[in-house]
């Protein structure tokens, strides 16, 4: 294939939140035709597994301890790969924009005149908080959902306080999710007691949700901080505050077809909460 001969684009596709199953058909159409995709570190195996032979696989993860690139160096890339006349997939755990950057590279395509298309997935907070049993909204429970991010995302802001609306945010009616918030979430959890919202509010952390690794710790927000520490939660973990997380144990469909070892962990970890 002659990609010089062809009129570069880019798609932002979401690869959703770790189950291959839960993948769009666009999305899957668009890897399937790609000459180059660029991937993130969240981007499940079995999704990367369907990248054809005939594309380039470019590595592009990032985590709070280690980025194999910069933003700036992706935004580069994209622009410079589809200035050669490649379709580019740029492939993002998730929904490309919930905290996936997706606008940010967007905007870099449309300063270089670079045709680009949004290919939407299924977000972390849906995917994870389904599996877990946890309705993000119910009817006398939550009216509402927030999403919020618990950490700092600029690199010149890395070393100042989180700082949010925590007076709103500690609304008893409303469902928080919380993404990239373990590394502040006893901070986290302060701020919204301190604001008004009850320590006895039912709280989740969820780690690999969606996935046959998938850890799910159900707590208070006055000790969610203590016990995924005690039960070494690590990233990718997404946390679940309000009044619906008291429904997990009731709609826990997706723990009952994990294998034997995964329900053991699942159970002690719900167990180590109470």
């Amino acid at each position: 294939m002659n990609i010089s001969a062809k009129t570069g684009h880019v798609s932002l596709v979401g690869a959703g939140p770790g189950d291959p199953d839960l993948l769009t058909i666009k999305a899957l159409k668009a890897i399937q035709s790609a000459d180059v995709v660029v991937y993130d570190r969240l981007v499940a195996d079995g999704i990367v597994a369907l990248i054809p032979e005939t594309a380039e696989r470019i590595f592009a993860g990032k985590s709070c301890k280690k980025k194999a690139m910069t933003q700036d160096e992706i935004n580069a890339l994209l622009v410079e790969l589809a200035g050669r006349g490649a379709h580019v997939v740029r492939l993002k755990g998730g929904d490309p924009l919930l905290f996936g950057r997706g606008g940010e590279e967007a905007l870099e395509l449309v300063r270089h005149g670079i045709a680009f298309e949004m290919v939407p997935g299924i977000t972390s907070a849906q995917g994870c908080a389904a599996y877990a049993g946890i309705p993000l909204t119910h009817r006398g429970l939550a009216t509402g959902v927030r999403f919020i991010t618990g950490h700092r995302t600029a690199p010149e802001e890395a070393q100042m306080p989180l700082e949010l609306n925590w007076a709103s945010l500690a609304d008893p009616e409303t469902t928080l999710v919380i993404y990239m918030g373990l590394a502040n979430l006893e901070i986290i959890t302060a701020q919204l007691i301190k604001h008004g919202l009850a320590a006895n509010t039912p709280a989740a952390a969820i780690e690999q949700g969606t996935t046959s690794a998938q850890k799910l710790l159900t707590a208070t927000l006055a000790d969610i901080a203590q016990k995924v520490v005690q039960a070494a939660f690590e990233p990718p973990t997404l946390i679940i505050i309000g009044k619906v997380v008291s429904l997990a144990e009731s709609l826990a469909w997706f723990v009952n077809q994990l294998p034997d070892n995964n329900q053991k962990n699942v159970k002690y970890f719900t167990e180590l909460s109470h």
